[in-house]
């Protein structure tokens, strides 16, 4: 059984937690989150206490029970203080911008990655992104949202092994090959 699950999630000052349904909703004072959740558990949610109880007593239900603790307390903790991914884009002629959408409302992403044509990619709603130099900064309240968009963004122009082009993350390191020897 899971030991995270077990646990009571601590509700910290400043943050609301509120249930309707299976729609859970956390607001503080970064922003709002808002996660769907299967009925399989049964989530109660006190004055400053989260607690989770399995309804079933099957593998499956078990399974979510440590998943869900976990994606609760992701929530509570990115309403208070915003995860953040950087990345870095290295090579020679390699470069991005941030400019408004032609319909306006809304940002994207246009890279120069070596392609024939310019790469385009929509900045999504709850994400904030600042671009400088080389380094990309993504931040945002729902830490699911900011991971995936973060590695669709480095599955642009992954990091090559040779001489370490491409798009990777802050503290990642690339294992470097030799290339070819000349006799």
């Amino acid at each position: 059984m899971s030991r995270i699950s077990k646990q009571e999630i601590i509700i910290p000052t400043g943050v609301k937690v509120s249930q309707v349904g299976a729609v859970l909703t956390v607001v503080g004072p970064k922003g709002t989150v808002t996660k769907n959740f299967r009925d399989d558990i049964i989530i109660t949610v006190t004055d400053k206490i989260v607690t989770l109880n399995v309804k079933r007593n099957d593998k499956f239900s078990k399974s979510l029970w440590g998943t869900y603790a976990s994606h609760i307390k992701n929530m509570i903790k990115g309403v208070v203080t915003p995860y953040q991914k950087k990345l870095i884009l290295e090579g020679v002629g390699f470069k991005f911008e941030i400019k408004p959408t032609h319909a306006g409302g809304g940002k994207e992403f246009h890279f120069i990655l070596g392609f024939s044509h310019p790469v385009i990619v929509p900045i999504p709603d709850g994400i904030i992104a600042t671009a400088e130099k080389n380094n990309i900064t993504i931040t945002g309240v729902d830490k699911e949202l900011v991971g995936s968009f973060t590695a669709g963004l480095r599955a642009l122009k992954k990091p090559e092994p040779y001489k370490g082009k491409g798009m990777r993350y802050e503290k990642e390191v690339i294992r470097r090959k030799q290339g070819k020897k000349t006799v």
